[in-house]
């Protein structure tokens, strides 16, 4: 598992795909970029960033946050600030999720709609509640490559006179802490009891007695926490967290993780063309409790006549990778691709996430990938593909 060919055949972690660093001029760097350096890390360029990809290992570092704790320099991802005294209602037209359910420190997982009810991406909105002027607070974080269009995209379907907009995108550094023992590697330089925070829960506290936004979020399907701080004390978080012995990772275990939980990968698994309800993501569809938003025609039409093809789980036989783009076949017939694929770590046999028509969708479901020519077996499985026994629960 450290041959990187056998990782970066398809893109890692939200925001962008592998790239070579020579044929990008200038990619940005976040303010743990020189950390990363210090420690020995392997770059790529990632989504316009210069990213590290692995520090000891992909593997090791995929089986420290299984087992213990790992920590992610995520400060590429988009990170935007909105207020206004009818935030939500507006933010409801974006989204098929029903926004009004959010109570103060919660969050939900959603997608950004075109008029299509394709996926412009996936985001995470985090709800502070109102102020004392009676003005709604919301955090969004969006993924690293699709930041401008996303930014974009929310301005031109918000009331500027009602809702203020801020991109603190380059002037906040978001470290993710994942794993069973993540929460009480933090709770040491945490002010506030992290306990009562519920899965999505999110709270404003100091670390290392500065201000920090720390969410009970993830992207690796395990428990812990994304923690937003000014650069600078991100760097002595990173600091800190090494010396409580939290295993530096970098975007090639994020995407093993993240694929072994089954968790979608903007621009691989979803993009402008898949709708929710094809990628399996049903349970973001509110149509029976919220009005209108872009992109409901569609969906209710969907849902009425259902969906064509759909997002699956697929193991391939022995040792055989099913990657990015291979050929899905049944009765030797091409009838989908592979979005993603790797060998699990955890479960020590090939995954892959692949579109399907509906009608070979189901479970036990036998077909065949083209692997370089070659038609291997392979058989739909259940998502997710593991399943942690640490997370907790809303």
């Amino acid at each position: 598992m450290t041959n990187q060919e056998n990782i970066t055949s398809s893109a890692v972690a939200h925001g962008g795909n592998f790239q070579d660093l020579a044929a990008s001029q200038s990619p940005a760097r976040t303010p743990l970029y020189q950390t990363s350096v210090e420690l020995k890390a392997r770059f790529t360029n990632f989504g316009g960033w210069e990213m590290p990809v692995q520090y000891s290992g992909i593997s090791s570092e995929h089986q420290a946050v299984r087992n213990n704790a790992g920590m992610f320099d995520i400060s590429h991802m988009g990170k935007f600030t909105l207020q206004g005294k009818t935030l939500i209602d507006q933010l409801q037209n974006l989204v098929p999720s029903d926004l009004s359910r959010l109570q103060p420190g919660q969050a939900q997982y959603t997608v950004l709609l075109n008029a299509e009810a394709g996926i412009i991406d996936d985001i995470i909105i985090y709800y502070l509640g109102k102020d004392t002027t009676d003005t709604q607070n919301v955090v969004i974080i969006v993924n690293a490559s699709t930041t401008d269009k996303d930014k974009a995209w929310i301005l031109a379907h918000l009331d500027p006179n009602i809702v203020h907009f801020q991109d603190l995108s380059r002037h906040k550094v978001l470290i993710a802490v994942q794993g069973p023992k993540a929460t009480s590697h933090l709770q040491s330089l945490v002010s506030a009891d992290l306990t009562p925070v519920k899965a999505f829960g999110h709270i404003e506290t100091t670390i290392l007695s500065h201000p920090a936004f720390l969410a009970r979020t993830g992207y690796t399907g395990e428990d812990g926490f994304e923690v937003m701080v000014d650069p600078e004390v991100g760097v002595k978080l990173w600091q800190h967290l090494h010396n409580l012995g939290v295993i530096p990772c970098g975007l090639g275990a994020r995407d093993t993780l993240r694929l072994e939980a089954a968790m979608a990968l903007y621009g691989q698994d979803i993009d402008d063309h898949t709708t929710p309800l094809e990628a399996g993501l049903g349970w973001l569809v509110h149509l029976d409790t919220k009005g209108d938003f872009i992109g409901r025609s569609v969906l209710e039409q969907q849902k009425t006549e259902g969906v064509r093809r759909k997002l699956v789980g697929l193991q391939t036989q022995g040792r055989n990778i099913a990657r990015h783009g291979y050929p899905v076949l049944s009765s030797s017939q091409v009838v989908g691709e592979v979005t993603s694929g790797t060998i699990s770590p955890t479960l020590g046999y090939p995954i892959a996430l692949a579109y399907v028509p509906t009608q070979l969708a189901t479970v036990k479901q036998q077909l065949e990938v083209e692997i370089r020519g070659k038609a291997y077996p392979a058989v739909v499985i259940k998502r997710p593909f593991y399943r942690s026994k640490n997370r907790v629960t809303n």
